[in-house]
Parts: structure tokens; sequence; C-alpha cells
């Protein structure tokens, strides 16, 4: 697999791998830890060298798994940490990223990956409570001190970004973008653009809409995430399957799967793009990856920006709560 740079020459995959999905979101947790230990060295050996995790997913399992997996091959992988709740008794109670707790967050990831120095260090939501300013020189700190080598924010409005880049600077700015999310577009990606800062979307297949394997009959279980999530109500699904039939076209054409072509439409956008599709499965890491060999002409990107400006995507990408902690 080819390498893209983030901003400051943080070299990456072109594709890399969320570790959220392993430990939460998605119904029941797997059984087996070996197993899934087994998936990250699996992609690695697939030449994915870009690990997302987060100290909330578990919480702290996640990055537990994270580290048991890469202690063989530190040396092969970038892995990406997040730091910004308020986690008490195993829940999250709100952000919380006050310097100090910063600090105390960086240090707790280092011991649970196991590693000497965090590669990238996320803000993973804006604290309306702390100016990002302080965000920004607390992580420097943590740069001048070894501890951190990179500075990310997560779901980050552009003004935020900018404010936090005159402190220290950006190296990737995570958020949900895919072809059913197209929110980063008018705003993020432009100033992205401007101050050399790459851009990691999550949830790159759509939590698997983009797949082609989620439609208006999908149930989904307990503890899965999309269960509350507007977009994935019945109706709404229902409504947005005329997405989904084009990229299927677009798939056939090219001997492909729909979610390669989701990823390929990605991966076009900008050569410092760098998706994180997550999953559990082996055969998935070999799909995601077999999508950088998808060749897209410009019409086939032009299809889906049609689509999509035409047909509008039925229902939001979080609920409420959600919504209202994205873009500050």
């Amino acid at each position: 697999m080819h390498t893209r740079k983030l901003g400051q020459g943080l070299e990456v995959s072109a594709i890399g791998l969320g570790a959220m999905g392993m430990s939460q979101s998605y119904g029941p947790n797997p059984g087996d830890r070996d197993d899934m230990i087994g998936v990250l060295r699996y992609a690695v050996e697939k030449g994915v060298t870009f690990i997302d995790t987060a100290e909330v997913y578990g919480p702290y399992v996640n990055e537990e798994l994270v580290g048991e997996a890469i202690a063989p091959i530190r040396d092969d992988v970038v892995v990406a940490t997040k730091f910004g709740w308020n986690i008490r008794d195993g829940k999250m109670q709100g952000t919380d990223s006050r310097p100090e707790q910063i600090k105390r967050v960086a240090d707790a990831s280092l011991r649970r990956l196991g590693v000497e120095t965090l590669d990238l260090f996320y803000q993973h939501r804006v604290d309306p409570n702390v100016p990002i300013e302080e965000v920004a020189g607390a992580v420097g700190e943590l740069v001048a001190a070894g501890k951190v080598k990179h500075f990310g924010l997560s779901e980050a409005g552009a003004e935020t970004i900018r404010r936090a880049h005159r402190v220290h600077p950006v190296t990737a700015v995570q958020s949900e973008y895919s072809l059913w999310t197209r929110d980063p577009e008018p705003e993020v990606l432009p100033v992205c653009a401007e101050l050399g800062i790459g851009f990691v979307p999550f949830s790159p297949l759509g939590k698997g809409f983009l797949t082609g394997t989620v439609d208006q009959r999908s149930t989904f279980g307990e503890g899965d995430i999309r269960r509350t999530i507007p977009r994935f109500a019945e109706e709404n699904r229902r409504a947005n399957e005329a997405l989904i039939e084009q990229v299927r076209l677009l798939a056939a054409e090219r001997n492909s799967t729909p979610g390669q072509v989701a990823l390929a439409w990605l991966l076009a956008q900008q050569p410092w793009v760098v998706p994180i599709p997550g999953t559990r499965r082996r055969e998935r890491i070999d799909e995601n990856a077999g999508s950088t060999a998808v060749t897209l002409s410009a019409d086939d990107i032009a299809e889906p920006d049609t689509l999509t400006t035409r047909v509008r995507v039925a229902g939001n990408r979080y609920n409420d709560a959600g919504m209202a902690m994205v873009g500050l």
C-alpha cells in the first residue's frame, strides 16, 4: 500500500484502521481478544501503518488492546489516540480539556499503549469551557517533553482549527466524512488545505451503509450505536437507498465492491486525506486495502457529487446531543 503525508510531514498508510469497533459501539464485543490482536497485526502485514484508538473506547480497554497488538511491531506503526472527555465510573460525563487533565490522560495513554511517545494526540471534541489556545499550549508542552509527537483535532470547526494552529501546529483534523456525510467540505477542508493539515475521515463507509450490506430491513442489536442515530431509522435508510444504488453501479463497472468505491472516492478528494475504516474481520482489511487500486474517472467522482446534491441524505449523523458537539 502506498503512503500519504498528513501535516508536519507525518507519513502514514493511505488507508488506516479505526480500532473502536473492536471494543464498543457495534453490538456485542468479540469474545476472543487474541483474535482482535490478530486482526490488528494482520492489518499491519497488509501495509496498514496507521491505527486509531482513544481512551474513551471501552473506556480504556481499546488502548490496552492496541498496545498489546503493536508491542512487537511498534516501529512499524503510527498510533493515534485522543483526550477530552470527563470519564467517571466508566461513562462519559461531558468534556474536559483542562491542561492538567490533558497531561494526565497523556500519561495514562502512554502506559496503556506501552509506548514512550504518542504519535498523534487528538482533542476528541472541542471543550467549550477551555479556550483552544490553552489546549494547544498544553499539547505543545507534551511535545516539548517528548511525550507526544503530533497534535490533532476531532470534529472541530474551521475557526477553532485556525486558532489552535497559531499556538501549536495541527498535524491532522479527524471528522466524519464520506459520500453521505459531506459536512467538512465547505469550510474545514479548505482550512486544512490552506494550513497544510492532513484530514482523517472516520466512518468513511457510513457506519456500514456504504458497503451495501445495510438496508431498510436490517436490524441492529443491543449495544449497536446505529440504534441511536437518526440516519439509520428505517424510513431514512429507505430514502438513502438511491445513493448506495449509484455506488453499487460504479462498483460493478470496476469489478470492485461498494465499500472500495466509497473509499476510493475519498482518496480521490485530496492527497492528504487518509480514511480510517474500522473492522473486526481480516477479509474487510483486504477489501479496504484494495480500494487503493480502484481508479475513478473525473465523471465517476462527479456522479455521486451530483447525486448527493440532488437527493438530500435523510437523517442526521448523530442524535441531537451528538450534533451539538461538532463544528465548534
